[in-house]
């Protein structure tokens, strides 16, 4: 029998999760209309610049290992809550912020909500969404990532002309999506493979009561059983055990790539790199505005072909496609051209990245890992992509001082191609399997 499953219920705690992503996108964003700012008002110098902007991802280190921890024992659901609050009072204590170390100190508390919900949104969404749609479902979390980065562009560039502490609204304004992903989560669901992890039957079928029929509750309690068949207490030293070894290599390696390929100091810097060609202050904050506007476009693109065209052909001309337009970037950078004609560059690869390695490496992440060790091999990739973003952006003011803004980009195009390859010869196809099937045939053979 085929089984009948309740979309509109699918999809509306979906988005709730994926909350976690909008807010990852606020933080992720504000920092780019308000660099301009804190330059002036804590005297930055490029590696404090780095070191500010990089801070972020320091707390979202930690983020993910407790979050990890935190899935596994006490449940997805906690620990999205806990990530709410983290986030709700992290942007009250930098707009309150009165010098450098308390910004810091701040900006590295909301890395810790940004890594949790990175960790934890994508991984709810996959554990309660079917096989045939789990690709768009787990993308509606960088939907919302983008919605974050291109609403908080969109206020940036409107708080700009209030002046120097306009900073200070920028991220002040970060609390009300916080208290309102708070206020979701307590309406969620707890995950239903984690209540049958933990021995919660019976509560687990009553969640995938509603979310399909009583064939699809049944094969999937089958399915979740039968992969923790003879399985105990996990730890992290079991994710690199060698059955898991292949999964955990190809989840870590993405992370980083997914990072390295250099897309996100386009995002953090694009300040930067337009005052390199001679734009002023309001052209740099509208091109921000530009560069969400075609994320959001091209990721509703990615969430309707993911299940459709399959996650490894996407990544592998994401990849490439980078690598040929960081070369042209980079020479345009070098020359000084004209703004326009660098604009549709930097928005030709933003469209790329966003079709391609932004939603897909987040989607993968939260499948090919078994169901007994999937919230500590999770953080542990995760964990990887974000030590990858901070040698990412704090590199990025050091290497432009030193080379030129367009340096950074022929080195961003070699680890694109790298990145292509990689892709080509190390990642399955994903797509249509259950993550019991998934576990079947990436980790056992």
């Amino acid at each position: 029998m085929t089984p009948k499953f309740n979309h509109s219920y699918i999809i509306g705690i979906s988005f709730i999760s994926a909350l976690g992503g909008y807010l990852f996108g606020f933080d992720f964003a504000v920092i780019s209309g308000a660099l301009p700012f804190l330059r002036s008002t804590f005297h930055l110098n490029a590696w404090w610049e780095g070191f500010l902007t990089g801070s972020l991802a320091l707390g979202c280190i930690v983020g993910c290992l407790l979050a990890g921890n935190l899935a596994d024992r006490f449940g997805r659901k906690p620990g999205l809550m806990v990530s709410a609050l983290i986030f709700a009072i992290s942007s009250i204590g930098m707009a309150l912020s009165s010098n450098l170390s308390f910004f810091v100190t701040m900006r590295f508390a909301a890395g810790i909500g940004v890594g949790m919900a990175s960790m934890l949104s994508p991984m709810y969404i996959a554990e309660i969404s079917p096989a045939a749609i789990r690709g768009r479902n787990v993308a509606i979390n960088q939907l919302t990532i983008v919605t974050g980065i291109l609403v908080t562009n969109v206020v940036n560039y409107y708080l700009a002309d209030f002046g120097p502490e306009a900073w200070r609204w920028m991220f002040g304004l970060g609390v009300i999506p916080s208290l309102l992903f708070f206020a979701g989560i307590l309406w969620l669901p707890e995950s239903p493979r984690w209540l049958a992890t933990v021995g919660k039957k019976d509560h687990a079928e009553a969640v995938l009561r509603k979310i399909g029929s009583q064939s699809f509750v049944d094969q999937t309690i089958a399915d979740i059983s039968r992969s923790l068949s003879g399985s105990g207490k996990q730890s992290y030293a079991a994710v690199f055990k060698k059955d898991v070894r292949p999964a955990i290599v190809v989840g870590i390696t993405l992370a980083v790539f997914q990072q390295l390929c250099g897309i996100n100091v386009v995002f953090n810097y694009t300040s930067t790199i337009f005052e390199s060609v001679g734009a002023d202050l309001n052209q740099q904050l509208f091109e921000t505005i530009s560069i969400g506007v075609v994320n959001l476009l091209v990721t509703l693109f990615a969430m309707w072909q993911i299940d459709k065209l399959g996650r490894r052909p996407l990544m592998l001309y994401g990849s490439i496609g980078l690598a040929v337009i960081y070369i042209i970037l980079a020479a345009l950078l070098q020359q000084q051209a004209a703004t326009g004609l660098v604009s549709i560059f930097v928005l030709l690869a933003i469209a790329l990245y966003g079709s391609s390695l932004a939603p897909v490496t987040w989607v993968v992440i939260s499948e090919i890992f078994p169901n007994r060790i999937r919230g500590a091999a999770s953080s542990v990739a995760i964990v990887s992509l974000w030590i990858a973003y901070f040698i990412l952006v704090f590199t990025f003011p050091i290497l432009a001082q030193e080379i030129g803004t367009f340096g950074p980009f022929y080195l961003y195009a070699v680890i694109c191609f790298l990145g292509f390859l990689f892709v080509k010869y190390k990642v399955k196809e994903t797509k249509g399997q259950t993550l019991e099937e998934l576990e079947e045939n990436l980790i056992k053979h």
